[in-house]
């Protein structure tokens, strides 16, 4: 083939995939906002598959690797503001774990540019709608995330 036909084929493949991107969401507040954006009928990526927690204070930063090691090519965690928390300070928890968190998955060689950690309340379904849009734009950029049967233990990687 001649470059041409191989620049056409690379643009194609960049066109077709579409991110499989897990949101781990706040029941009180994310949670209410993403069912806003969907009521309001409001236009946004649906690559994104919701994981509804009673807190994002709850989120095991073992579920994000689950996340990944199971296919997703990009992670979004999402509460409420800080302040105004359910379970009072829930967010400063998830808040703290993600910052580590960040520098852990950058160490095991997960991009960090495939995690999104926002504030989203109940009342902001159009900030959801851009949350997601964002996250799905920038996972679909860095494309695929292939790299998660090395995630997987031993027993379960296929052969």
């Amino acid at each position: 083939m001649n470059d041409e036909s191989d620049r056409r084929q690379d643009g194609a493949a960049d066109v077709a995939f579409e991110p499989r991107i897990t949101a781990f969401v706040c029941n009180w507040c994310t949670y209410t906002g993403a069912d806003l954006a969907g009521t309001s009928r409001l236009h946004m990526a649906s690559n994104v598959r919701i994981i509804r927690l009673p807190c994002t204070g709850r989120i095991d930063p073992l579920f994000i690797i689950k996340a990944f090691e199971r296919g997703a090519d990009g992670v979004i965690v999402s509460g409420c503001h800080p302040a105004d928390c359910h379970y009072t300070s829930g967010n400063y928890h998830a808040r703290r774990r993600f910052a580590v968190f960040h520098d852990l998955m950058e160490f095991i060689g997960v991009d960090p540019r495939r995690m999104t950690f926002s504030w989203v309340s109940a009342s902001e379904g159009a900030k959801w709608r851009d949350v997601v849009d964002e996250a799905v734009r920038s996972v679909r950029e860095l494309g695929p995330y292939d790299a998660y049967r090395a995630l997987a233990p031993v027993g379960d990687r296929e052969i």
